[in-house]
């Protein structure tokens, strides 16, 4: 009953601020529940009494329904540690996947027959790489990706810009029910939310989040799929592009972006060696004892000094994991001590 009471109150904070002033509101005042209590918000945008119904139904219908709270054990570290992990991440399917390491495989909606093909094969050998595909389950190149990572057998994670009910485009539903089964779903938000156009850039950064790297596909110029690269590059990850003709519409995305320094790879396995060394690094002993994180002698406040570092710097200044470095970074975030930067990196409040 307290995990639902946790849950309502961080669906009521959402329903009434965005994502940035909700994660200002925490540091002020602590938990969602005191911000409830102690701040002055605005009403929710929806009538949350029918929000939190509507959200309970879903999350009793299955099993493998499930919500992921900023803090808990299970949230993936690579997005505990990106510039705006989502405060709540729904899910469906196999929650046990999270784990895994993973690569983005994006594209255009309108792409060729050898886009598509190449999003499957690659999709494919990934996968039987070890890799988990991370998509966002949308016409063309997304939905190429995940159909290659389901016929190698493999896993695949579709994140969705719209509530897990309804997953959209609704052609792709028989899809999204294969990938609940055999990998997961994700939303940040929560059951009965409309596929609204600003839900889209804002799931990029999810799917970027999640993932060591993002390989794109095809990409037109104004592509959404470019917005993906970004996100992963602020979010210290690799980006890979496949080179097409230069007078392809469809290449023209992918072009400027080996331009401007993404890598240009012609295999599955130049991306696997490319972060394989990611994921083979040795996971370093975690502190014994929690840190004071209000206190100025704090290892983690001196570690990080008054420049900006990354998360890598600092974790090979403290020798911690990964996960225990993130979840404390997270932390001294939401009491008011540091703040993150593009591109992956940190620095300390003065």
């Amino acid at each position: 009953m307290q995990e639902r009471a946790e849950l309502r109150a961080w669906l009521d904070l959402l329903g009434r601020v965005g994502r940035s002033t909700a994660r200002r509101l925490l540091s002020r005042h602590g938990g969602p529940e005191a911000v409830l209590s102690e701040a002055a918000l605005p009403e929710p945008k929806q009538p949350f009494d029918a929000v939190w119904d509507n959200t309970q139904r879903w999350l009793d219908a299955d099993p493998r329904h499930g919500v992921l709270l900023l803090g808990d054990p299970d949230y993936p570290a690579p997005l505990l540690a990106s510039a705006d992990p989502p405060l709540a991440l729904f899910l469906a399917g196999d929650r046990s996947q999270l784990g895994r390491p993973a690569v983005a495989i994006v594209g255009s909606r309108q792409a060729t027959p050898q886009g598509l093909e190449l999003a499957q094969v690659f999709a494919a050998e990934l996968t039987t790489l070890g890799w988990v595909v991370v998509s966002g389950l949308a016409r063309g190149i997304d939905g190429a990706a995940h159909r290659g990572a389901l016929a190698a057998g493999g896993a695949t994670w579709a994140v969705l810009g719209n509530g897990l009910d309804a997953p959209y485009p609704n052609a792709h539903r028989p899809l999204a029910a294969e990938i609940r089964d055999r990998g997961l779903l994700l939303s940040e938000h929560a059951p009965g939310t409309p596929p609204l156009p600003p839900h889209f850039p804002a799931r990029n950064r999810v799917i970027a989040g999640l993932s060591q790297g993002c390989l794109v596909v095809e990409a037109a110029p104004q592509s959404g799929s470019l917005i993906t690269a970004r996100q992963a590059l602020d979010a210290g990850r690799e980006v890979f592009a496949l080179p097409g003709p230069i007078r392809s519409p469809q290449s023209q995305g992918c072009n400027a972006l080996i331009q401007q320094g993404a890598l240009l790879v012609q295999s599955a396995a130049e991306i696997d060696a490319a972060l394989s060394p990611q994921r083979a690094r040795p996971a370093p002993t975690p502190p014994t004892a929690a840190p004071t994180p209000t206190s100025p002698q704090d290892p983690l406040l001196l570690a990080l000094g008054w420049e900006p570092s990354s998360l890598d710097a600092l974790q090979a200044r403290l020798g911690w994991a990964t996960d225990a470095l993130s979840a404390q970074l997270l932390t001294l975030e939401l009491e008011g001590h540091v703040r993150p930067l593009p591109g992956g990196r940190y620095e300390r409040v003065r």
